[in-house]
């Protein structure tokens, strides 16, 4: 029998994106022999064993990492570094750190200082996601034709690099290596702008005078209902990745007024022309989402 990419995996860090990781490694022996998980939440640590997707689940992530090939940090980006600490003398020499943040600047500066000569550091950053959080939130295919960026760093390996890539690979996710920056610049509009869009304007319908604010509950349509499904995302991820990603994301917002106050003087003078373009130049991008088979 081939023997696995790794022999022993650790996932720091239980909720979706975390518990999914161990579904899928748990489903394909080709990638670990042994998975360990590991939470800072008692209750959490319980039902990941209840549930029966780890081989062993610790409360103490210096005991998860001991031994292990492959360390996977699936916490908030803002925590990233003070886990790193931690762990990062315990780790075995040779293994792998990988983290599966969506800001890549902020939690490569995080980590870089705690890392060791003989341990490699991979960021990655998969672009799958739910609104929903926990372990009993985690799927097995949750990665599947989803796209997973990496960052290499000046901590990078080639060859641990070419053991993650395959890592992604074989979750069923689509690889990409960026530049740190640009990662960060286009995960701002992809992803971060959307969510703080998604945040503002349900701030805003909460706001409303109560009989508008409760009509707008009343007869929510499914534009609104989009947002309202974005906006019920963890508040202390999307804290620390507006914090932690702040340029980017003011440099798009910036950039989304100028478009907004366009499309606002497109109403106010009826310039049809502007007004059809820029809804057909939308229907575009969900239909170029739709042939990637990046819409569910």
């Amino acid at each position: 029998m081939k023997a696995p990419l790794f022999e022993r995996i650790t996932v720091i860090g239980l909720g979706l994106i975390g518990s999914s990781i161990l579904r899928r490694v748990m489903q394909d022996k080709t990638l670990a022999h042994f998975v360990i998980g590991s939470d800072n939440n008692p209750a959490v640590c319980e039902r990941v064993e209840a549930l029966k997707i780890a081989d062993e689940v610790y409360l103490d992530p210096v005991q998860a990492v001991a031994n292990s090939d492959c360390v996977i940090l699936c916490m908030p980006v803002g925590v990233m570094g003070e886990v790193a600490k931690k762990i990062i003398p315990a780790m075995k020499s040779g293994a792998i750190l990988i983290d599966t943040g969506s800001t890549k600047e902020s939690v490569i500066e995080a980590i870089q200082p705690y890392l060791r000569d003989d341990i490699s550091f991979v960021p990655c950053h998969p672009m799958a996601g739910t609104e929903f959080s926990g372990p009993d939130a985690g799927f097995a295919s949750l990665f599947e034709n989803r796209w997973c960026l990496l960052t290499p760093c000046k901590s990078t390996t080639e060859d641990a690099l070419e053991k993650i890539t395959y890592f992604w690979q074989k979750m069923g996710a689509q690889t990409r290596n960026l530049p740190i920056k640009h990662h960060d610049k286009v995960c701002a509009i992809v992803s971060h702008l959307p969510h703080l869009l998604a945040f503002t304007i349900c701030n805003t319908a909460d706001h409303l005078a109560d009989e508008t604010r409760s009509e707008v509950l009343d007869y929510a349509a499914s534009g609104f209902r989009d947002f309202t499904r974005i906006a019920a995302s963890d508040p202390t991820m999307w804290r620390d990745v507006f914090l932690n990603n702040r340029e980017a994301i003011l440099e798009m917002l910036a950039r989304f007024i100028e478009d907004t106050q366009a499309m606002a003087r497109a109403i106010r003078w009826g310039d049809e022309d502007y007004i059809v373009n820029s809804i057909k130049n939308g229907r575009a991008i969900r239909q170029s989402l739709i042939d990637n088979k990046q819409v569910q």
